[in-house]
């Protein structure tokens, strides 16, 4: 998994909530050449703004150059790095795994094992509905891999600061809540 490296940076963008303003930031990315390893961007709280959370690999000097050039962006409020002790990170996978008679019991037991939730029963496959750590959830796979996984869709992270205080009361290079 590319984003679960100990070179990936998770960036939470709170922006207002406006057309075009996503675009933007995935401009930005795309021009300077810099891959996003994973997105996701939802309505936050107030729905006058959005958050988008952006998984990034590479060395601390680009991570720093990303975060200066977003905090640049017109409709961005705020650029935070979650650090992977200092946030909860989860991300949701839906995955069809192959499944005939004899193995469709080993492959619930995986997904009770894990907290899966079956979506969906076929003669030929099982869909289950799984949230987690990157940790968690590439070990799931690992495990169901080698039944054959017919179709896998992922979320992409989302992430939120450990505390009490939201991100928007924070404050760049500070670590109180932490």
């Amino acid at each position: 998994m590319v984003y679960g490296r100990d070179n990936s940076y998770t960036l939470a963008i709170l922006v207002y909530n406006r057309p075009s303003v996503l675009m933007r930031v995935v401009a930005l990315f795309s021009r300077r050449g810099y891959n996003i390893d994973s997105l996701s961007v939802g309505e936050t709280e107030d729905p006058s703004r959005s958050r988008i959370t952006i998984v990034v690999t590479g060395d601390r000097q680009i991570v720093e150059q990303i975060i200066r050039q977003v905090e640049k962006l017109v409709d961005v409020i705020k650029v935070y790095e979650m650090t992977r002790n200092g946030s909860l990170q989860r991300e949701l996978v839906l995955v069809k795994i192959k499944a005939n008679d004899s193995s469709r019991g080993s492959i619930v037991e995986i997904g009770e094992i894990f907290k899966a939730k079956i979506l969906d029963v076929t003669p030929t496959t099982v869909t289950m509905q799984l949230t987690g750590t990157l940790d968690k959830l590439e070990s799931f796979l690992e495990l169901t891999r080698p039944y054959g996984i017919v179709e896998l869709v992922r979320t992409g992270i989302t992430a939120l600061e450990r505390g009490s205080r939201p991100i928007s009361e924070t404050t760049f290079g500070d670590e109180g809540d932490r």
